[in-house]
């Protein structure tokens, strides 16, 4: 039934030991694309055929009776059998007619302070560590691109990287203003504040997604800084990228050298391009889609994390959980489980 993509993977196999594709960094690229995900693809199928054989064999010895003991067995592994079949039949689909073919990306997120302060601030910073958390869960791996931090340890933005696959299609929901309320450890009188924080999570681009015209970009260096906005070296060593047709504007100064900020940078800004073309995409093709992010006002929100009374209320679904705690350690399968199941049409 799949064996054509057997053969698909077999050639790409093939293709990636040609010395003419070894020395041409675009198509060694393109053809290792198509061949990681080919085979998770075919490690699917492998795993498929595995489960149907075994199913054929316990199916026999019912049929057979060869031994009492032996078909009580058979009878009783063979429905976990065949819900392992199905689940992978049904995975193996997913993979290839996915709902949106961005979904299997890697992610690009970037995390804002609002209103609210230094207190917008630090819960910037706690959000960051919910989902680099969560990244660790699914045994994805995060690289800060870009940082500003305030005197507190909080951040006034910060911009990462999460590399595991289909890292977008999990986090793709957690774009939006962030609300949260509590009562701030700089508050003496006890009030509970309520402040911002905006999310940003963009599919990871790569060269063969999209090529940018060099004619296109403005690229400037400049001194990194710190907290406070000190400069921390006297190299000019951070970079800043105009992309002229749009006016998209990239800075990166958290890597080691000029041409690793300039990488990085580049690597966000065509994550930026890719989302404003599926955007444009989607509109042309009459799809309504709501705006990641709006102003950072406490009006305009996707979740509310209320502290003083234990409940995190994601209101684009109506959901309430009574577990703040476990959330900001990473736990937020259920809060996605939830999202994909109401929202997989809007994204």
């Amino acid at each position: 039934m799949y064996n054509d993509i057997k053969e698909q993977f077999e050639a790409l196999e093939k293709q990636m030991m040609d010395p003419a594709i070894l020395n041409n960094a675009t198509k060694l690229a393109a053809i290792g694309k198509q061949y990681a995900e080919s085979k998770n693809i075919v490690s699917l199928i492998t795993e498929l055929e595995k489960a149907q054989e075994e199913i054929k064999q316990h199916q026999q010895i019912i049929k057979e009776k060869p031994d009492q003991e032996l078909v009580d067995l058979a009878m009783a592994e063979l429905p976990e059998l065949e819900a392992q079949a199905a689940r992978l039949s049904e995975e193996i689909e997913t993979e290839l007619h996915p709902a949106n073919p961005l979904d299997k990306k890697e992610a690009i997120m970037e995390i804002r302070a609002g209103a609210g302060g230094d207190e917008a601030a630090l819960f910037a910073a706690e959000l960051f560590r919910m989902y680099s958390n969560y990244a660790a869960k699914n045994k994805w791996k995060i690289e800060v691109v870009d940082s500003s931090q305030n005197g507190l340890g909080g951040f006034k933005e910060i911009i990462f990287e999460v590399h595991g696959r289909g890292a977008y299609g999990q986090l793709k929901y957690e774009a939006g203003t962030q609300r949260v309320q509590r009562v701030p450890e700089t508050e003496k009188a006890g009030r509970v504040h309520t402040s911002t924080v905006t999310v940003v999570v963009l599919p990871e681009a790569e060269e063969v997604d999209l090529v940018i015209n060099p004619a296109d970009l403005r690229i400037d260096t400049f001194c990194s800084s710190g907290p406070g906005g000190q400069s921390v070296n006297t190299t000019y060593s951070a970079i800043r990228i105009l992309h002229l047709p749009t006016g998209m504007i990239v800075s990166c100064q958290d890597q080691k050298s000029q041409h690793q900020n300039k990488e990085k940078a580049l690597q966000v800004l065509r994550s930026r391009l890719l989302a404003r073309a599926e955007e444009e995409r989607r509109n042309k093709a009459a799809v309504e889609r709501k705006e990641q992010v709006g102003g950072g006002d406490r009006s305009d929100k996707i979740r509310t994390y209320n502290f003083p009374q234990d409940r995190i209320t994601d209101h684009r679904i109506g959901l309430s959980l009574h577990s703040i705690k476990n959330v900001m350690e990473g736990e937020l399968d259920e809060l996605i489980a939830a999202l994909k199941k109401d929202l997989s049409q809007q994204y």
